[in-house]
């Protein structure tokens, strides 16, 4: 991979400019490296005790930073990864050392065999699921609609929208009254972004899917809510902009800094538990103080 970091920015608060020419990004190649121990240092007290969690994009940024508060709380983990295998190895030793299992799942979300497959491991390792969190996505930066050929607009769509389909379709037999999808959107949901247009398109898209779904799977009992993170600190931001965007990340926000994903993390938990069972088809919008339009 070719990196490439050069000296800070004057402002404190915002990050070194730096640039990744991977997609999703390597969270070890970082400087610095993204915030992910859990909030606060008293140990979890037990929240999700038994329960067993999937989440795509689990290797780094804000998957990372769940999987971690998530094993503290008592749950059992299954990650699921694209090919960053020293971020993904790396997060699941850090669970392990917080007392939790962990299984890693390599492979392609877009892909409807991949789901089909990781939830049968989970199932296979497990027996059940309680918690899916669809986290897993891509983004290519185009300054003009134009240029947005073909290839990138279904690769855009099949990470980021598609693939939470297909993980629902196959983890949903398995999903037990109490059950809660968690899916993550952004702000770019709300206020748009001109230079990630099918980025936000899919992002709008997941917060439809999840009213919907919400709607769909009420009677059932399974709960469907979402995240809108603002601008925050993963392997996605320098693998996505030039070196000088990147020192000026999460400038715009009333905060003025990026956030990090310890930050959004404890959104995840709050809906995966009992606190959130009075909420279905909700978005949480942890975005460093920008009021958007829900």
């Amino acid at each position: 991979m070719n990196i490439t970091i050069t000296a800070t920015t004057d402002n404190p608060a915002l990050l070194p400019a730096q640039h990744q020419t991977h997609q999703p990004g390597e969270e070890a190649a970082m400087v610095p490296r993204p915030r992910s121990e859990p909030l606060g240092a008293p140990p979890g007290i037990g929240k999700l005790e038994g329960k067993v969690v999937l989440i795509t994009g689990g290797d780094s940024g804000i998957g990372h930073a769940v999987a971690l508060l998530f094993a503290r709380e008592g749950a059992s983990l299954a990650l699921g990864y694209l090919d960053e295998e020293a971020d993904a190895h790396r997060t699941r030793d850090e669970v392990e050392q917080a007392g939790a299992e962990c299984i890693l799942l390599r492979g392609d979300v877009g892909s409807p065999r991949f789901c089909r497959e990781a939830v049968a491991a989970v199932i296979a390792r497990y027996g059940k699921i309680d918690v899916l969190i669809n986290n897993a996505a891509q983004q290519y930066p185009q300054e003009n609609i134009l240029d947005i050929s073909e290839q990138q607009l279904e690769k855009t769509f099949r990470t980021n929208i598609f693939s939470m389909f297909y993980m629902v379709q196959a983890a949903l037999p398995h999903l037990a009254r109490g059950a809660r999808i968690i899916n993550t959107t952004s702000v770019t949901a709300y206020r748009g972004s001109a230079h990630l247009l099918d980025y936000a398109a899919t992002k709008g898209a997941i917060v439809a899917f999840t009213r919907s779904l919400a709607q769909q799977l009420v009677k059932s009992g399974v709960h469907v809510n979402a995240v809108a993170p603002g601008p925050v600190w993963t392997p996605l931001i320098p693998a996505s902009f030039p070196a000088e965007e990147v020192s000026q990340f999460g400038a715009q926000v009333p905060m003025k800094r990026p956030g990090q994903p310890d930050e959004i993390a404890p959104c995840y938990l709050f809906l995966a538990t009992e606190g959130a069972a009075y909420m279905s088809g909700q978005v949480l919008h942890p975005n460093g103080g920008e009021i958007i339009n829900t």
